[in-house]
């Protein structure tokens, strides 16, 4: 809102102000005033709301503790049913029947919240870099997930194994498993499988975890998988957005019940699937890519 000042001038307020005349153009003291054009203009981040979503609205935090809330209304009847199981068969080469239940966690985005790191990125500026994340990793700051803590100790009561599937890197283990248990998870040494965890039987291709989930079906009837991605869930190839949307198709029955995805809009397979998995590109042309995604129409 603009006002206008009278002819006569409050000396106490503004010394040495002229007596000019109020225009005849001048806009009415409650029309609406147009915002100053830019002096520069600022270069747009796509991580910015996602990040600050994640960090300061209370609907992110109502989405994790009501997912984990729902979980655990599974837990007895995933129990009870001796032929529940939430590995893809084509991940399990053994009968889950029988064996002890476990339930298998991503860590980062479903377990700990890393968006201090993602902000620190996109106030720099910069991407993801390997120095820079092992180095907030080695901080072990990253705080609990909501409703994560609760859902365990509700798993953990009925005898339910935890396990973790990251892929953080094998040698970043210590420092994870030490975060994990300072924000009060009870965890196992051998509970975290890091990225460079050798399965014998089983080719790994790339970060894929498909062999990782193979190697505890083979000891344990996973009961509920915990993920942001879905490769947490199941192996994604080719990481194409019509064979993300396919894989979705077919589990659709199993979001929910035995699969758990949290919200995670800062990064993710989903992303450079829109640019034909090709990070190699310069960044302005995988917005480019990104940017042609956009869809204007249902």
């Amino acid at each position: 809102m603009r006002l206008s000042f009278a002819p006569l001038c409050l000396a106490l307020v503004l010394a040495g102000c002229q007596h000019d005349a109020v225009r005849a153009d001048a806009p009415a003291a409650d029309a609406p005033v147009s915002a100053p054009a830019p002096t520069a203009t600022v270069p747009a981040d796509d991580n910015l709301n996602a990040v600050l979503w994640m960090q300061t609205s209370v609907e992110y935090r109502a989405n994790s503790l009501q997912t984990y809330r729902a979980a655990t209304a599974q837990l007895d009847r995933a129990l009870k049913d001796k032929t529940w199981d939430a590995l893809d068969p084509v991940e399990r080469s053994n009968p889950a029947r029988g064996l002890p239940p476990a339930v298998i966690f991503d860590v980062d985005e479903t377990v700990l919240d890393n968006s201090p790191y993602q902000a620190r990125l996109t106030q720099a500026g910069g991407e993801f870099n390997e120095a820079e994340w092992a180095a907030w990793v080695n901080e072990r700051k990253a705080t609990a997930i909501p409703g994560v803590l609760e859902f365990a100790k509700a798993a953990q009561a009925r005898g339910i194994a935890l396990f973790f599937i990251s892929n953080r890197a094998v040698d970043l283990k210590d420092a994870t498993i030490a975060n994990l248990r300072g924000v009060g998870l009870n965890v196992k040494d051998d509970a975290f499988l890091g990225l460079g965890t050798v399965v014998q039987d089983c080719d790994q291709d790339g970060s894929d975890k498909n062999c990782r989930r193979q190697l505890i079906g083979r000891k344990y009837r996973v009961l509920m998988q915990f993920g942001d991605q879905l490769g947490d869930f199941v192996q994604i190839a080719p990481n194409t957005p019509d064979n993300r949307g396919t894989i979705y198709n077919a589990h659709q029955d199993w979001f929910g019940q035995r699969w758990w995805v949290l919200a995670n809009p800062t990064y993710g397979s989903w992303e450079p699937a829109l640019f034909d998995n090709n990070y190699r590109q310069p960044r302005d042309a995988r917005r480019a890519a990104k940017r042609e995604a956009l869809r204007l129409a249902h």
